[in-house]
């Protein structure tokens, strides 16, 4: 059994290191091996160099699942923020079957109309002007992107929704991505998909790989490691 992991850092910043920790503790709690997508970033690589990455190498592991010693009909697939993003895009788009998805305070808008972007645009570590410029360095300032339901899976119409796997979707209280991730698990669960949303109160986006010191990371950590259990049969 297999997760596919992408890394969170708003299509800009993070890589293998940065989530390191994040995978291995996946890798423990689930009992299944891990592998993380070292996609190209902004803005030496906009859109839709990120995207095009994630959905090439799931179809690589998904081709070549047997000379890797994986079982093609147990691989799941995870994000975090932006990698939460392309999970979400990955599973609707790349052609594959996942039987499971895991998306931590994923984008799902890059609209950010949302109220949960004004509720907390600042003071909670992602501010609503960082996204802004994650966003802006990454779609490289092309409105009909932040329209396109290839980089705002939230828009997708029902057939692209309904391609996607059981989900997992985890939300942080704090968050300016808040309302769009739960959003997102209740387009998924209005088309039939099992989706369950689970929001931690008084936590900020991020707090997922703070495991080592909040107890809420653990909790969110070991929840995870339990659905990519019961999804992959370990």
């Amino acid at each position: 059994p297999l997760l596919i992991y992408y890394h969170g850092g708003g299509w800009v910043i993070g890589d293998l290191d940065t989530h390191d920790d994040i995978c291995r503790k996946l890798a423990r709690d689930a009992k299944c091996s891990v592998a993380a997508v070292d996609y190209r970033l902004a803005p030496e690589h906009p859109a839709p160099a990120s995207h095009e990455d994630c959905i090439a190498a799931t179809r690589w592991i998904f081709a070549n699942a047997k000379s890797l010693g994986v079982d093609a009909s147990r691989i799941a697939i995870g994000g975090d923020s932006a990698g939460g993003n392309l999970a979400a895009i990955v599973s609707m788009h790349a052609g594959v079957k996942p039987v499971f998805q895991l998306l931590v305070y994923p984008a799902t808008d890059m609209r950010l109309g949302q109220v949960s972007h004004r509720e907390n645009a600042q003071g909670y570590l992602l501010t609503a002007d960082s996204m802004k410029w994650f966003i802006d360095h990454y779609l490289q300032g092309d409105e009909k992107k932040r329209h396109d339901p290839l980089y705002s899976p939230l828009l997708s119409d029902e057939a692209s929704l309904k391609k996607s796997p059981p989900t997992l979707v985890i939300t942080a209280e704090y968050d300016p991505l808040r309302d769009e991730g739960e959003q997102f698990a209740a387009r998924l669960s209005a088309v039939g998909v099992q989706a369950s949303v689970v929001r931690f109160h008084g936590q900020i986006h991020a707090f997922f790989g703070m495991s080592e010191v909040l107890d809420d990371a653990a909790a969110a950590i070991a929840l995870s490691a339990s659905y990519l259990r019961k999804y992959l049969g370990t």
